[in-house]
């Protein structure tokens, strides 16, 4: 057991079988394949999603705590640590704070970047995204749902917002489900630009709760539903295109992580 290595990969997790596998178990594979010297471990950070799953699959993932004391009982000696996340958000954070706990129980312990932990990063992304989805013509354009975080500055999506913008003339919207700035700004644009078309798409890991029902759900105040409204109510009609994909599904984004995993500083 004597220098053994491992790498610990963390995900928020999602109750949806289908977005789990295209998402979170691809980004799981792509890391455990670029480093084959590592014993590999897995954990989610919600508790509520941990729990729906025991009880409804009979399925037990680890939280990072009880991952971290299970590598420490296996005798592990060199931790390396990624987490799927956007930014340095409140997941990051208390992420960051719990590795750090257990710090002194390993020989060494890294922890590797969230997605836009910069501005190569927000360039980087930036690129991937305008290939991601549907091309678009004159009188269309793409909004994106992020989630928000209570803990951040914004200035990953502002600085991504402005790469769009350079590269996009505008047609590019983000906002988020939760905290600042919310959906006004894609309603602003929607208002503004008066689109025939908007194709609406998560900025998540995951195409799960959030995207199915905050963002394409049937409820009045979905972000598709009120997309359609605003434009009613300014006396025109919008077509919104739901697009059910996770950013984990795009194998450039999964390679970013594996790229944060390389990267990853010691604690």
């Amino acid at each position: 057991m004597k220098n053994k290595k491992a790498m610990l990969a963390v995900s928020f997790g999602t109750s949806f079988p289908q977005t789990r596998a295209l998402t979170i178990d691809a980004i799981d594979e792509d890391l455990r394949n670029a480093f084959p010297g590592r014993a590999f471990y897995n954990a989610w950070t919600s508790g509520m999603i941990r729990k729906k799953l025991r009880e409804r699959d009979g399925i037990v993932i680890p939280s990072p705590a009880e991952a971290l004391e299970q590598m420490a009982a296996d005798g592990v000696k060199d931790v390396l640590v990624q987490a799927s996340v956007m930014l340095m958000g409140e997941e990051f954070v208390k992420l960051r704070g719990i590795v750090s706990i257990f710090k002194d129980r390993f020989e060494r312990i890294a922890l590797g970047a969230p997605l836009l932990a910069g501005e190569a990063d927000v360039k980087r992304f930036g690129d991937i995204v305008r290939s991601a989805y549907p091309e678009r013509t004159e009188g269309e354009m793409l909004a994106l749902m992020g989630h928000g975080s209570p803990v951040t500055d914004l200035k990953a999506y502002k600085a991504l917002q402005r790469y769009l913008d350079e590269k996009e003339h505008g047609d590019v919207i983000l906002g988020t489900v939760e905290f600042e700035p919310g959906i006004e700004p894609v309603l602003e644009a929607v208002r503004s630009r008066r689109p025939r078309r908007v194709y609406l798409a998560p900025l998540l890991i995951v195409a799960g709760d959030h995207a199915n029902n905050d963002m394409a759900g049937d409820e009045p105040d979905s972000w598709k539903n009120r997309i359609a409204d605003a434009a009613a109510a300014e006396g025109f009609e919008t077509e919104v295109c739901c697009i059910l994909k996770g950013l984990g599904e795009i194998p450039q984004v999964r390679q970013m992580f594996v790229d944060h995993a390389k990267e990853a500083k010691e604690l």
